[in-house]
């Protein structure tokens, strides 16, 4: 039996499915660093960051923005649920805006309010060097 090259995967918000792909590799932005998946991975699951998804296909590099949920890779198979994901052409000032905006609103100061804060601007930071590279 001829071992596989590929993954497959699916991007899902809950609002709709972002993207279904093929690709020879992965980077997924998990909540403690990246993590590189290639074809025949073990199996596991993990906590999603914010920040890009990477894969490559036909030599080429493409991303998506994700920011957190989780994923699961199984034979071969990656699925990604996450609050919400963008292609670099999909990223607009508004959005980037809103990510901004949505930490200056957060004025506590417990460790809860720190990271909240300190996730919006995450989330900002990451659109705008997205948007800048597209």
């Amino acid at each position: 039996m001829a071992t596989r090259t590929t993954i497959d995967f699916v991007v899902v918000t809950p609002e709709r499915q972002v993207l279904e792909e093929t690709a020879e590799a992965l980077v997924i932005p998990a909540h403690d660093g990246e993590l590189g998946v290639l074809p025949q991975r073990a199996p596991l699951m993990c906590e999603l960051g914010v920040g890009q998804m990477r894969y490559q296909k036909g030599g080429r590099t493409h991303r998506l923005f994700i920011d957190g949920g989780f994923a699961q890779v199984h034979d071969n198979r990656v699925i990604v649920l996450t609050a919400a994901a963008a292609r670099p052409e999909e990223i607009t000032d508004e959005m980037i805006s809103q990510a901004e905006h949505a930490g200056d609103a957060i004025e506590g100061r417990t460790p809860e309010d720190i990271e909240a804060r300190t996730r919006c601007k995450r989330r900002a930071d990451v659109l705008r060097r997205m948007r800048a590279a597209s």
